[in-house]
């Protein structure tokens, strides 16, 4: 794919976006004098070349109740389980992000429980997944930083 090169406009509807991904095009016209037509165009051309892929639903999971956020470093009988592991880890709603890594881990995820005895379960689930040798659980206790948007700023500057 050829990079596409954003101009100062593309910029401002992005940084509009960015801070709230629901902002009618119409308003963001009227913020920058342009024309909604003007932005609908420029969003649909950044997503048909993969620069927007979608919007985001942000939710305060604390209201819904999962209030205990804990990371599962797992270890796997072989490497190659990778993928098996992955796909049985989908299954598990509770398990919110999960990576393939290097170092101590092979698979590293993020889980949200409602609380220690149900983060138990999750585990547990985790652990009862056929190749899984074992796990290590760090319990969080305050996300103290989870903001893309300062990343995203910078990074559609950068393009």
């Amino acid at each position: 794919m050829a990079r596409y090169k954003l101009d100062e406009v593309d910029h401002q509807i992005l940084d509009l976006m960015i801070d709230n991904t629901r902002t009618p095009f119409t308003d963001i016209a009227k913020q920058l004098n342009i024309s909604a037509g003007t932005v609908h165009v420029r969003v649909r051309k950044m997503e048909e070349i993969g620069i927007i892929t979608g919007s985001t639903l942000t939710v305060d999971y604390d209201r819904l109740g999962y209030t205990f956020i804990a990371y599962v470093g797992i270890f796997l009988e072989r490497n190659h389980q990778a993928q098996f592991v992955l796909e049985r880890l989908e299954e598990i709603p509770f398990v919110t992000v999960a990576h393939i890594t290097s170092g101590k881990y092979n698979i590293f995820c993020k889980i949200r429980a409602k609380d220690t005895k149900h983060a138990k379960e999750v585990i547990y689930m985790i652990d009862d997944i056929q190749g899984v040798a074992r796990s290590e659980t760090m319990i969080s206790m305050e996300e103290a930083i989870n903001d893309k948007r300062r990343l995203l700023h910078k990074a559609f500057r950068e393009l």
